[in-house]
C-alpha cells in the first residue's frame, strides 16, 4: 500500500544546473528508501508526473536510472516495479557491506587528517544530537548517512566509495521498513562513539570488528522487514 502522499512525495526541486531527470532521480530515490512505495507495487507513470510535477521525458528517464540503480525493476519495457523484498538478498548486501565498509575504514584511518578527525567529530555531534522523535526522523536519518560517509571519506577510492554508497541505499530500504527495535537502536547508538574513539585513536583491527558488528547489528532489525 502506498504511504500518504503529504509524509514524502514532493515536486521534483533540486540545485541550481541539475537536469530534471536528475533531481527526479534523487527525489524519487529518496521515497524508495523511506517506503513511499510498497515492496512489489507497479509504479503508475501518471500519478507520478503529477505527484512529482514532471514531463514524460524526464520522469521515464530516471526511473530508466533508478532501475540499473537498482531500486527498481523493469519488465519487458513496459512499466516499473518496486523490487520484493528478499531475506537472501539482504544477507548479501549486508555480507558485502562488511567487506567493503572494513577495507574503506582500514584505508581512512591511514590517510585521514586533521581535518577529517575534524569533520568526523562534527558529524558524530550532530548524529548524537538529532532527534528519533517521528518528526525528526528524517534529521537523523541524514545525520547517520554523514556520519557514515565522513567516516570512510578519506580512504582515496572514488569506486569503494560508489560501491558503499549504492549498497547502503538497498540496506536502508529494509531497514527503514523493519520494525523498530529500542533496545538494539541503543546498542548502535553506543558502537558510533566507540567508532569514533577508535578512528581518532587509530587502532584499526578494533575499528574494523566493530563496524563488522555494527553492519551485523543493523542487519538484525533489517531483518525484520522480510519476516513481517
Amino acid at each position: 500500500m502506498t504511504t500518504p502522499h503529504s509524509l514524502y512525495s514532493s515536486p521534483v526541486t533540486g540545485a541550481a544546473g541539475e537536469t530534471a531527470a536528475s533531481q527526479a532521480f534523487e527525489a524519487i530515490k529518496r521515497d524508495l528508501i523511506r517506503g513511499r512505495f510498497a515492496a512489489g507495487e507497479k509504479l503508475a507513470i501518471s500519478a507520478l508526473k503529477s505527484e512529482y510535477q514532471i514531463g514524460l521525458s524526464p520522469l521515464r528517464e530516471a526511473l530508466n536510472r533508478l532501475s540499473a540503480y537498482g531500486l527498481l525493476e523493469q519488465h519487458n519495457q513496459r512499466g516499473f516495479r518496486v523490487p520484493p523484498l528478499s531475506a537472501q538478498e539482504l544477507e548479501d548486501i549486508a555480507g558485502l557491506r562488511i567487506q567493503l565498509e572494513c577495507m574503506a575504514l582500514t584505508q581512512a584511518m591511514q590517510q585521514g587528517d586533521a581535518e577529517w578527525e575534524s569533520q568526523l567529530l562534527a558529524a558524530h555531534h550532530r548524529l548524537m544530537r538529532a532527534d528519533q522523535a517521528p518528526a525528526e526522523l528524517e534529521q537523523w536519518e541524514q545525520a547517520h548517512l554523514r556520519f557514515h560517509s565522513t567516516l570512510l571519506a578519506p580512504c582515496g577510492s572514488h569506486w569503494l566509495l560508489r560501491f558503499i554508497s549504492q549498497l547502503h541505499d538497498q540496506f536502508d530500504r529494509y531497514r527503514r521498513l523493519a520494525p523498530p527495535n529500542p533496545a538494539i537502536r541503543a546498542q548502535l547508538d553506543a558502537q558510533h562513539s566507540e567508532l569514533v574513539e577508535m578512528a581518532l585513536e587509530r587502532r584499526i583491527q578494533d575499528a574494523r570488528h566493530l563496524l563488522e558488528k555494527h553492519i551485523q547489528l543493523s542487519w538484525q532489525v533489517a531483518k525484520g522487514a522480510t519476516e513481517s
